[in-house]
């Protein structure tokens, strides 16, 4: 297979608009696929070129050569995977973005190494996907939570909208956009699953305890466990250290400090950019 000179974004959300940004500083050429009319606009506004196709199947062959990487970043439907994967064999490289999610309520470290439980309804979904990607030569990244500048932990808690899940002890892992999109351009064994994420997962309430000191807003309410999203319930440490380590990829933002301070988001104590 060819070097990549190409990449073809199959559903450019908050992910993919950061891939499709920095392969374009490398020189790359970009096509990113939408489906929403307001998405199609915004990144057309920012010099895209854009495929908008309601749905997708293997006709997606029409747009891969054998210079392009192709990226997968949109949700497992249990059906569309499989007719995608279909149309990608003349694709240079192939990168899958799934979730740490298919690790459901397992605590602890988890790395490239950690066994997989039995899984949730959704993980379900993602371990088929994957399994479907990587039986054509896809890596796959799976990802903890993702933020940036204006979306993420910070943004709710200064928007004043989050709660703390149960006494806090549980430890968070995340990843910035801009970190994942230099993992994703990286050149990833084929055919294998990996985790990715920052430097520095963290008890919950610690996380959330640095952004109202930084920012100077009130810390936000306790609530039980049990009454907030599954995915505020994980209590996992990744450690993305083979990624990095075969990537060579040094971080941006190896932290959460370094991602969610004032300098890094421009952003106020009200979630406003700062002038």
């Amino acid at each position: 297979m060819s070097d990549p000179g190409r990449v073809l974004i199959l559903g450019c959300g908050y992910a993919g608009a950061a891939i499709a940004r920095l392969a374009r500083e490398r020189g790359l050429a970009v096509v990113a696929n939408v489906r929403s009319d307001t998405r199609a606009v915004a990144l057309r506004g920012e010099g895209f070129e854009v495929l908008q196709r309601a749905a997708l199947d293997e006709t997606v062959a029409e747009h891969v050569t054998p210079g392009t990487h192709v990226v997968i970043a949109f949700p497992p439907d249990g059906s569309t995977d499989a007719r995608v994967a279909a149309g990608l064999g003349a694709a240079a490289r192939i990168t899958y973005l799934s979730s740490t999610g298919v690790y459901g309520a397992r605590r602890g470290v988890v790395d490239d190494t950690t066994p997989v439980p039995a899984p949730s309804e959704r993980g379900a979904k993602l371990l088929s996907a994957e399994a479907v990607f990587r039986a054509v030569g896809a890596t796959v990244l799976r990802c903890p939570a993702l933020y940036g500048p204006e979306r993420g932990l910070h943004t709710r808690v200064l928007r004043g909208e989050h709660r703390i899940p149960g006494d806090g002890t549980r430890y968070l892992s995340r990843i910035h956009v801009e970190d994942l999109a230099q993992l994703v351009l990286a050149s990833l064994p084929r055919g294998e699953a990996m985790v990715v994420g920052d430097l520095e997962p963290a008890p919950h309430g610690d996380v959330v305890r640095f952004i109202c000191e930084a920012y100077g807003v009130p810390m936000p309410p306790f609530v039980p466990l049990e009454s907030v999203h599954e995915s505020l319930r994980a209590d996992r440490r990744v450690d993305p250290s083979r990624a990095l380590a075969v990537s060579g990829i040094t971080l941006r933002y190896p932290s959460f400090r370094d991602g969610m301070s004032p300098k890094s988001t421009g952003l106020t104590a009200t979630g406003s950019a700062s002038a």
